[in-house]
């Protein structure tokens, strides 16, 4: 998750950008810049490699002046890790910086018409692209705040961006597009702070303004205007931040879930930086340390994990076998440790174990990779705590999730971003297979650069739904949850969510085993939540809601935005946007986080802490 830091007053920038930057080392970057103005010594750029530590010391030798500026740390999407790839981008004049963090979705279209126009690009960035269109209108306009709104409307995907130009050196310009990051406005006296996030900028104020989907904020040291997209004038107002540090991170949510929930368009944005070539059709996982040659051998996986981490080894399954065509088997760490598995087939070197957990030190899943280690078999850990004990034992590297710190012990966008990497996983396997060409990884490509948008639009559209259904239901003792195929391990985890906090029972089941025995229970008390959004075996689950509404159940179905059909068919149709077959588990899971959230605070549970559990299983 890429950092931003921005301000306008009398300080020098220079303290406050570096300063604000070091309070987001805490969220991973490659390489960082900033950009001062000063009206004497003009524009200055510093942009440098590696950590901040680096640009700090190119400061000293080529110092930097002004009372307004911004600055970035980068976490690499499009392009590599190079100094010409780091931000602030200019546009072609040179008079406009901007800095971003997000996916431009349609970056190749808009890089192509910009092209046909004669613009030259120096970096691979879509962050350039964005500063060569703001420039484009600029020319056209000249006014920043006006040429924005021109470039900002035709960008798709989340987006957080903070612009200047010199031409205007009195004002910085902040837009949110989605939820992909957040932007911070801070108040202070005759001075404004900007911030990707809330540390950033509390060692100069508490007052805080956030900027919501579609706002665009002109900043200058003494007032904040904000307006829509449309240009539409909007009030926000204005936060006091306690100093405590859980009061900080917690920001405006009443639980850490509530607002992990929120950041998994963020958590999967930032689970693909850096992975993925879409001009060339690539994926490049930086720390795995299997080369092409190792991947080509293995023909089967062993999938290990536990609880949650588990369902997400259940739905990589069916992704690693589709697209590289690789076996998988999958066991629970707490039983594959116990049954002295045969890992090694006849040909030595075929095999390896994949372990999947969030804090990389769960007592059964380590010892599952040990036994790995003890039979010669190489192990990957998907795994979210970067120098964990997982990330050590894996003999073929470490896929880091990136999703940040989760705090409540109920795991959503760790859970998420174990699918997304996972995914990312089973197309390096295809890649190094030859069962995927560049150009149908690259449609795999779009499709992951889209889901962040497509998870933010989750999250707005079904909240209120989700609310409605809670309470509605959260009185109930039961609830069953039914899937098929890669959305069977969605139901186990939306039972898992919705037992663990709220402590209702609940059980996931595959629809075609609802026969065997969970019909039995269904009746006018039991809501039936059935994931029926449309693939190859849709019918069949139509047909398991009819058998369910026969039995007098209350039916609940996740399925497509717009399906007539399943909405005539359930109580209650909640609407996600269609994505690849393969991920869409990732987007019908969200509203049954939210609905499991929602039912667990209007039954007062202690969301973030449920009774008995821990977040790390460390012990037996």
């Amino acid at each position: 998750m890429c950092g931003i830091v921005g301000y306008v007053g009398k300080r020098e920038a220079t303290e406050v950008v570096l300063h604000g930057l070091q309070r987001l080392e805490y969220r991973g970057y490659d390489s960082a810049g900033v950009a001062i103005y000063d009206p004497v010594a003009g524009l200055q750029l510093r942009r440098s490699v590696g950590k901040l530590s680096n640009l700090q010391q190119r400061l000293l030798t080529e110092p930097t002046h002004g009372h307004i500026g911004i600055g970035h740390t980068r976490w690499a999407t499009h392009g590599g890790v190079t100094e010409i790839n780091a931000h602030p981008h200019r546009d072609a004049s040179g008079a406009i910086v901007v800095i971003q963090n997000g996916i431009v979705e349609n970056y190749l279209a808009l890089k192509g018409r910009l092209l046909e126009l004669g613009y030259q690009f120096d970096s691979q960035t879509d962050t350039e692209v964005i500063a060569k269109l703001i420039g484009h209108y600029y020319d056209e306009l000249r006014d920043l705040e006006t040429a924005m709104y021109r470039a900002l409307r035709e960008l798709r995907g989340g987006n957080a961006i903070v612009a200047f130009c010199i031409h205007e050196p009195d004002r910085l310009i902040a837009a949110r597009l989605g939820n992909a990051g957040g932007i911070a406005i801070g108040i202070g006296n005759d001075e404004r702070f900007i911030a990707s996030d809330i540390p950033a900028i509390l060692d100069y104020t508490r007052d805080l303004i956030f900027l919501e989907d579609q706002d665009i904020a002109v900043v200058r040291c003494d007032s904040v205007t904000t307006t829509r997209l449309d240009g539409t004038p909007v009030e926000r107002s204005i936060h006091s931040i306690a100093w405590d540090p859980v009061a900080a991170a917690k920001g405006d949510y009443r639980h850490f879930m509530q607002k992990e929930i929120d950041e998994q368009p963020r958590a999967l944005m930032d689970v693909l930086r850096g992975r993925i070539d879409q001009e060339h059709g690539r994926i490049e996982l930086e720390d795995l340390r299997l080369n092409d040659h190792d991947l080509r051998r293995i023909r089967r996986i062993y999938a290990t994990a536990c609880g949650t981490a588990w369902h997400a080894a259940l739905v990589a399954k069916f992704m690693i076998e589709h697209l590289a065509r690789v076996r998988v088997e999958v066991d629970y760490a707490s039983e594959f440790r116990y049954r002295n598995p045969i890992l090694q087939s006849d040909s030595e070197h075929d095999t390896l174990v994949l372990a999947i957990t969030q804090s990389g030190e769960t007592v059964d899943t380590l010892a599952a990779m040990e036994e790995a280690r003890a039979q010669g078999v190489p192990s990957v850990a998907i795994v979210n705590a970067i120098g964990s004990q997982a990330a050590r034992l894996a003999d073929g590297g470490p896929i880091y999730l990136h999703a940040g710190p989760e705090i409540g012990v109920a795991s959503t966008k760790a859970f998420t971003s174990m699918l997304v990497a996972a995914y990312l996983f089973a197309l390096r396997l295809a890649q190094a297979h030859g069962t995927l060409k560049p150009q149908q990884i690259r449609e795999h490509i779009q499709a992951l650069i889209e889901l962040p948008g497509h998870a933010a639009q989750v999250i707005e559209q079904t909240k209120p739904l989700c609310i409605e259904l809670a309470e509605r239901y959260h009185r109930v003792s039961n609830a069953l949850f039914l899937g098929r195929q890669i959305n069977y391990p969605i139901a186990l985890e939306g039972a898992l969510k919705l037992k663990e906090i709220s402590y209702i029972h609940a059980e996931g089941y595959p629809a075609g085993e609802m026969k065997h025995g969970p019909i039995a229970l269904i009746d006018e008390n039991m809501p039936v939540i059935c994931i029926a959004t449309r693939d190859h075996i849709y019918e069949k689950m139509i047909s398991n809601i009819e058998q369910v509404r026969a039995r007098h159940g209350q039916v609940i179905a996740i399925g497509h935005q717009g399906d007539e059909l399943l909405a005539e068919k359930a109580h209650h149709a909640i609407g996600v946007p269609t994505t690849h077959p393969l991920l869409q588990p990732v987007l019908n899971v969200i509203p049954l986080q939210m609905f499991a959230y929602h039912v667990a605070v209007l039954r007062g549970c202690d969301v973030d802490q449920p009774r008995n559990l821990a977040k790390s299983v460390t012990v037996e």
